[in-house]
């Protein structure tokens, strides 16, 4: 019932999309307004911690997966939206309070607004690798319509973000360090995620581990739709789906409990 009347408040609401768009491409274009290379610099970051890792672990470390640049590219573009996603709204409700306190503004829109700014940072950087793997890597794999299904790994990993925004945000109401753990917990999970080992290095190092580690599991099915032109591992997207909606429930609990006292405890 808490849910449904969440839900029911924010879908009975008047010209919602158009707001959540309107603010979403405000938010973008205020990320980087300051910049010399403005929009540039959301295409430039997945290609500079490419480089990074390509030379660390291809050349240095010889690494023999094939299309390796390209394998590490789509796990950025992936893992870089979840981190931005969960790591910039963690203070939302201290730093947005204005727009919910002093407008009709329901809370899940500023959240889904924000989550939608970095998915125009993540459609830029999705169409840079789709161009990269089929211009530069002479064993890419044709296009396919199995490509399509990288939008519902999309969806999947936004709900993933949008529920552990939610989690964290009202968590950062009661416990302000908040900040730190995450930023050390995904430190911990970027090395436990198969960003730039070969798939069966990780799986024989952490048997089943993509089950317990959905970001592991969005990453592989993006491979495999991407890079390899079949459909994602459906057991797999299952649990990945499970995941986040399980925590996009608790978030909304959470925010149903905590986030009506956060503009006082703030």
């Amino acid at each position: 019932m808490i849910i449904a009347s969440i839900l029911k408040d924010w879908t009975t609401r008047s010209n919602k999309f158009e707001r959540l768009w309107l603010l979403a491409k405000i938010e973008f274009k205020l990320r980087y307004y300051e910049n010399k290379l403005g929009l540039l610099w959301a295409l430039i970051k997945p290609i500079m911690d490419m480089c990074i890792y390509y030379v660390a672990f291809k050349i240095i470390l010889k690494s023999d997966v094939p299309a390796f640049a390209s394998y590490i590219f789509i796990g950025l573009v992936f893992w870089n939206f979840f981190v931005e996603s969960t790591t910039g709204t963690i203070q939302i409700l201290n730093t947005k309070k204005y727009l919910y306190e002093y407008s009709n503004m329901n809370k899940l829109e500023i959240y889904v607004s924000t989550l939608f700014s970095n998915s125009i940072g993540f459609l830029f950087n999705l169409i840079m690798f789709f161009l990269f793997y089929h211009l530069f890597e002479g064993q890419a794999t044709p296009m396919a319509f199995n490509n399509c299904w990288i939008f519902v790994l999309f969806i999947n990993l936004f709900i993933l973000s949008l529920g552990s925004s939610l989690i964290l945000s009202n968590i950062y109401i009661l416990a302000k360090d908040i900040n730190q753990v995450w930023a050390v917990f995904t430190s911990f999970l970027f090395f436990l995620s198969p960003i730039f080992y070969k798939l069966s290095t990780f799986q024989q190092a952490l048997p089943a581990f993509e089950y317990g580690n959905p970001l592991a599991g969005i990453i592989i099915n993006a491979r495999r739709v991407m890079m390899d032109g079949v459909a994602p591992d459906f057991e797999l997207l299952a649990f990945d789906f499970g995941y986040a909606i399980f925590l996009l429930f608790v978030g909304l609990l959470l925010l149903n409990k905590l986030g009506a006292r956060a503009a006082e405890k703030l």
